[in-house]
């Protein structure tokens, strides 16, 4: 037992002892051996030989290569680890600086370049295409224009280019057989004097393999991929991402400018990808999948925090069945298909297929196309401590054709239109909603899963109803300024709060809650709130550290008595027979609030904030952590 224990003991310091940090800079090469004194020049040179246990530190510089990671770690404790030095400025970009521009007429240049300039991929002859994609009737490439780092808009036709600027400037482009030629509008500068720069890569991290496991990736902006079209039944390729793995953690990196998908946790990519866009296509999908691997053991399990994630033009984070058992949590996402050059089914800040056992929590969501987007199979799931606003077109939660159960608890959405509910199976709980209601029912027969599992359990349609509401706050826009300014136009008729269900077709639970202003309560409700001479106000404001809410409260909604929710509360989803848990099985109780302060469990304040004041509060509930 002793020799064992010794064999043991030698077997763990060697693992310590074998771990090694590389180190790459702009003035390395990569000859060297990657040491601190003798760093790589590339990234892709230390990725090639760390094993599991290793740290690949990259110091200041901005790096122009995609980072095709070979191997993973081996656990948690054997992750490989690529991350910024500390205090460095570390960029990877997926762009080429462009120079040689000729100068045509007006704000109009051109340049010309050898198609051997971009190797095996084209992205000005690269179209974006796919499943529940919408093209508007015109070309779309991954391709893009930068100019001194923000983008320009992809033309429909040449002519337009030629036309004068008018917003955003435009590019357009053609590719013969030897060459490329992009036109441009440069107003009032020379392009060969600014930096210009233009999509190369497809993406900037991301392994061409799957299951390469437990990778951390930390520190880093990252920016300016080719990524193309991301439809949940076919591979998911993110400006940085997972490729059906895991374990990662992808953190504190800034992560901007791709042309479909920042971030992706989701799926590989297999022999029927697009050709199916149905929904026996995609429940062909998940059969594939569970055959292909999906399961906890081998899937999913990534941490997704603190991150930056802004100007994408598909989704912020993306993710089909392979973002199962995931934390999502503490990143500020926003301007998400916000050019709307194309359209289609999957744009959202975050847009998560099969989320199954996951966490999205504290997440700052604003200024996109829509806020979250839980699309099927949504169970075990919590959405909570989350702060959506300016989610302008659409709504700041979308939940599509889940059965649960699903928790949506102490969330502050501030959006014209705050949830579509097209689910069941549902529990909201301390929320602020100021946005409108949209109940609908759907007949698609949807799969449920087993117990915290991938594995199917059955197929039932969404007819609507048993949803739980409980000590929410309903708000509306309808009476005092930002309607219409922040609006938009008036919607006829009346969709705030709980009165846009009618109880025999939506058959619900609601108690506790507070309507105020034009919000209605539901017709079966118990223990309601109803002040509708009360003014709506909020308002958002902004700082270097972070972001205050300010808005108008009343104290006497306190002398309502409400219970403290808990799963015993909650009862049990009634498709898949389940009860409202955490994914090890704990029970919940809500007894904290969207600061993590602690509720009166004998009578739980309304809302996400435990402490209620009379007139405005100013209260911080976002801080900057990058």
């Amino acid at each position: 037992m002793k020799r064992l224990q010794l064999i043991l003991i030698t077997f763990c310091l060697s693992l310590t002892v074998s771990a090694k940090e590389y180190h790459v800079a702009k003035t390395g090469h990569d000859k060297n051996n990657g040491t601190l004194n003798s760093p790589f020049l590339i990234i892709q040179a230390a990725a090639n030989i760390a094993q599991p246990g290793d740290i690949i530190t990259v110091h200041e510089g901005i790096y122009r290569e995609r980072i095709n990671p070979p191997r993973g770690g081996t656990s948690n404790d054997r992750r490989i680890v690529y991350r910024a030095a500390p205090g460095e400025k570390v960029i990877i970009k997926g762009s080429e600086v462009v120079k040689g521009w000729k100068k045509l007429e007006g704000v109009v240049w051109e340049v010309k370049l050898p198609n051997t300039f971009f190797g095996n991929f084209n992205p000005y002859s690269d179209v974006i295409t796919g499943d529940w994609f919408r093209s508007n009737n015109r070309t779309h490439h991954t391709g893009a224009v930068y100019l001194n780092g923000h983008w320009l808009n992809e033309a429909a036709e040449k002519e337009e280019v030629f036309e004068p600027v008018a917003g955003t400037p435009l590019w357009f482009t053609t590719v013969d057989d030897s060459e490329t030629t992009i036109w441009a509008q440069f107003k009032d500068v020379n392009p060969d004097n600014e930096m210009v720069e233009i999509n190369v890569r497809q993406s900037v991290f991301y392994p061409e393999e799957e299951g390469i496991n437990y990778i951390t990736v930390s520190g880093f902006r990252m920016e300016q991929a080719a990524t193309p079209w991301a439809p949940p039944n076919a591979e998911q390729i993110g400006l940085i991402g997972t490729h059906w793995s895991k374990g990662w953690i992808i953190e504190k990196n800034e992560i901007c400018y791709s042309v479909c998908s920042g971030i992706s946790i989701g799926k590989y990519g297999d022999e029927s990808d697009k050709k199916d866009a149905t929904v026996e296509g995609f429940i062909g999908a998940i059969n594939r999948a569970l055959e292909h691997g999906w399961s906890k053991e081998t899937i999913g399990s990534h941490i997704i925090r603190n991150n930056h994630v802004h100007d994408c033009e598909q989704a912020g984070i993306v993710g089909s069945m392979g973002a199962v058992f995931s934390t999502i949590t503490g990143n500020e996402i926003h301007d998400i298909h916000v050019k709307r050059l194309f359209s289609g089914m999957e744009m959202a800040g975050i847009k998560i297929h099969a989320a199954i056992d996951m966490l999205v929590s504290h997440n700052y969501v604003h200024h996109c196309w829509r806020g979250i987007w839980l699309d099927w199979m949504a169970q075990g799931t919590r959405v909570t401590g989350n702060l959506l606003h300016d989610n302008i077109t659409t709504q700041d939660i979308f939940l599509e054709v889940n059965h649960g159960p699903l928790l949506i608890d102490n969330n502050i959405l501030l959006s014209p239109n705050a949830i579509r509910d097209l689910s069941q199976g549902g529990a909201f709980v301390h929320n602020l909603f100021i946005g409108s209601f949209i109940p609908q029912t759907d007949t698609r027969v949807i799969p449920y899963h087993k117990e915290h599992s991938t594995d199917v359990a059955g197929f039932k349609a969404i007819k609507g109803g048993d949803d739980r509401y409980y000590n929410n706050i309903f708000m509306s826009y309808n009476q005092e300024a930002p309607w219409p300014e922040r609006s938009g136009p008036r919607q006829e008729g009346n969709f705030f709060g709980l009165g846009a269900f009618n109880p025999i077709d939506f058959p619900l639970t609601a108690d506790g809650n507070v309507y105020l202003d034009q919000a209605r309560a539901f017709e079966a409700e118990n223990n309601p709130v109803v002040n509708a001479d009360f003014k709506t106000h909020d308002a958002i404001i902004k700082s270097e550290d972070g972001v205050c809410l300010e808005i108008r409260m009343d104290k006497d909604w306190l002398h309502t008595k409400r219970k403290l929710v808990t799963t015993e509360l909650l009862g049990k989803a009634e498709n898949p027979d389940l009860p409202f848990v955490l994914p090890d099985g704990t029970p919940y109780r809500l007894d904290k609030d969207y600061l993590g302060e602690k509720r009166n469990t004998k009578n739980p304040a309304p809302g996400p904030f435990a402490e209620i004041k009379d007139g405005l509060m100013t209260i911080k509930v976002w801080d900057n952590v990058y």
